[in-house]
């Protein structure tokens, strides 16, 4: 499932830098690592791990500087 986000990232709302922290509906998730960072056609993705103890994948379009997101089930 894809939701769509806002972000708050080290440049504030605007949508260059790396996110900080971002929001699903009203809960706020805090970004504990980016694990990784990767552009593809228009778009600009990153993996993190956040306080909620789950992993996402966020990604931006260059376009449009719309965020989304959508969780990554990590195997242990």
């Amino acid at each position: 499932m894809e939701w769509k986000i806002e972000v708050e990232t080290n440049c504030g709302y605007r949508i260059n830098g790396y996110p900080l922290r971002f929001r699903i509906g009203e809960r706020c998730l805090e970004i504990l690592e980016i694990e990784d960072r990767w552009f593809s056609k228009g778009f600009c993705y990153f993996k993190v791990f956040t306080d909620n103890a789950k992993h996402y994948i966020l990604k931006r379009s260059a376009d449009t500087g719309i965020w989304s997101a959508w969780e990554v089930r990590v195997n242990s």
